[in-house]
């Protein structure tokens, strides 16, 4: 084994361990307003969304229909059914799942995160505290922001309908 190996071993080993620490406390916290426990939303939505929402996991790039989707609405946190964002704040980055240049006012809560040894801030429902991506200064005008959220912790609601409920 040569010492490149050894060392690229060796951090692998360690953003491995930081990942299952980072999920491990995730999953047992209360998060946002609400300050219930990510246990609580576990049947509340599927397998691969609680993932997401609660263990700050990343689905598929080019995964989500989201990314499709043109009509006028509204996007909401898949665990609370919080409104996030307006359909008119998506745009296409690129990147491979849904874009958006600004939240609806008062809508996520931002933290740093380290993760992948790069400083990053990654945003949250502020209600529920689900975890739904990262926000970059590579975005359109007028915000110069991106928004990268996964599509399995939004739900579409388009214009003409009602938005659901709040959950709690």
């Amino acid at each position: 084994m040569t010492r490149r190996d050894l060392l690229s071993s060796l951090a692998a080993l360690g953003a491995g361990a930081l990942a299952g620490c980072r999920q491990a406390e995730a999953a047992g916290r209360g998060l946002g307003t609400l300050g219930l426990p990510a246990e609580h939303w576990r049947d509340k939505v599927g397998a691969a969304a609680w993932a997401v929402l609660f263990e700050e996991d990343t689905e598929r790039p080019h995964s989500s229909p989201l990314n499709r989707e043109k009509r006028k609405g509204t996007y909401v946190c898949a665990a609370c059914y919080q409104p996030l964002f307006s359909a008119d704040t998506k745009y296409e980055s690129g990147t491979g799942w849904p874009s958006f240049w600004k939240p609806l006012d008062g809508a996520v809560d931002t933290k740093r995160d380290f993760l992948l040894i790069i400083p990053r801030t990654e945003y949250h429902c502020r209600r529920c505290g689900g975890h739904q991506g990262h926000v970059f200064d590579d975005g359109p005008q007028p915000t110069g922001l991106r928004y990268c959220n996964n599509g399995l912790a939004l739900r579409f609601v388009p214009e003409g309908e009602p938005l659901p409920e709040l959950r709690s």
